[in-house]
């Protein structure tokens, strides 16, 4: 099976073309915004490079969040888009299911920064058993990672200075998402289970507008 993968909810556009669980190229271009104009040709070099055409990838996977706003959406919107004109599934995968190492075992968390100025320091935090996700991906605060995590233990992966400065004694280990990360675990998935849309895991920040009180 030759699956596709994009990840653009962070600070680049990452592809990955990925057969039977092995990565067969990739391809990372740091960026903040633009992720519409260059995924497009992104996509064509990834697919030249491996020899393939878009008929012959079996599924497409995106990262579907938390993460960048505007990453997720363009990200997610790309991926359906293509696989709707091949006839082909898209699945969506979370940033922090992409950022967990293959075989793991047991009982862990994966934290990814989300809020990253102090007072208000907070984390993307999704929990998982052998693998497999046990809760959805939500955004909480420092101080209730760190009470969740003394009073229930797990291996914790990812991204988190702030949390190894409050918990010295704590192991993080390193990890981040990846466009290959996700197209191996779409491989292995259900479509009709993952259908590829946002995971925010925070309301937006805008406010609706009050209504206008008449005078």
């Amino acid at each position: 099976m030759i699956v596709f993968g994009f990840h653009t909810a962070g600070p680049a556009c990452e592809l990955a073309i990925v057969r039977d669980g092995e990565t067969l190229r990739e391809e990372t271009a740091a960026m903040l915004r633009g992720q519409d104009a260059r995924l497009p040709g992104l996509t064509q070099e990834l697919l030249a490079t491996a020899g393939l055409t878009l008929e012959a990838i079996d599924r497409f996977a995106v990262t579907t969040g938390p993460g960048s706003f505007t990453g997720i959406r363009v990200g997610v919107a790309f991926a359906r888009g293509l696989a709707l004109a091949t006839g082909k599934p898209c699945l969506g995968i979370t940033t922090l299911e992409a950022a967990l190492p293959a075989g793991q075992q047991g009982s862990a968390i994966v934290v990814l920064p989300a809020q990253k100025r102090p007072p208000d320091i907070t984390y993307w935090a999704q929990t998982f058993r052998s693998g497999a996700a046990t809760d959805d991906a939500c955004e909480t605060s420092l101080q209730a990672l760190t009470d969740r995590l003394t009073s229930h233990p797990h291996m914790v992966y990812g991204d988190a200075a702030a949390l190894i400065a409050e918990m010295p004694e704590l192991t993080v280990h390193t990890a981040a998402p990846s466009a290959a990360r996700a197209a191996q675990l779409a491989s292995a998935l259900d479509p009709e289970t993952r259908t590829a849309r946002p995971t925010y895991a925070r309301a937006p920040d805008a406010a609706l507008p009050k209504a206008r009180t008449e005078t």
